[in-house]
């Protein structure tokens, strides 16, 4: 069986990183899984989200807490409280928190990546909260992703 026993607490400290608006718990490392998924928890501040990106893995994307507002493959919906959203592999996506307070996902990624060190070095691209498309280009082939375009943007009211 490729699982190990893990216990991962709500104790355990966030990684943060404001430049995206992202605070990470890595839930179950993809080691854990024998790398067949990783399970992260997310919050994301208002108005916060991914720049338009695809990837080989398929996202499962469960909304813990607040709205966002998601685009897969040129499709847009509203996802809510209690609402799964799933992006199979390849497929253009993004999604932005639209609510006024912060909004939080349970994410699961098939097959896992070491979410940790993506983050990290996502944030290191971002850090000053701009848009470098030659460096998230370098980045994203580093990672076998390809970003396609901006965050989304929270809608005005």
């Amino acid at each position: 069986m490729p699982f190990s026993f893990l216990h991962s607490t709500h104790q355990e400290p966030p990684i943060l990183i404001p430049a995206i608006g992202l605070d990470l718990r890595v839930r179950v490392p993809p080691e854990m899984a024998g790398g067949l998924l990783t399970s992260i928890e997310t919050v994301n501040a208002p108005g916060y989200g991914p720049p338009l990106h695809r990837h080989h893995e398929t996202e499962i994307f469960y909304v813990l807490e607040g709205r966002y507002l998601f685009e897969v493959d040129g499709r847009r919906l509203t996802a809510e409280t209690g609402d799964v959203v799933t992006v199979p592999g390849g497929a253009a996506h993004t999604f932005v928190n639209i609510t006024d307070g912060p909004a939080r996902q349970f994410i699961q990624i098939v097959p896992g990546l070491d979410a940790k060190a993506f983050f990290l070095g996502l944030a290191d691209v971002m850090r000053d909260g701009k848009l470098d498309q030659a460096a998230l280009n370098a980045f994203g082939k580093q990672w076998h992703m390809e970003f396609l375009g901006p965050p989304l943007k929270k809608p005005a009211r």
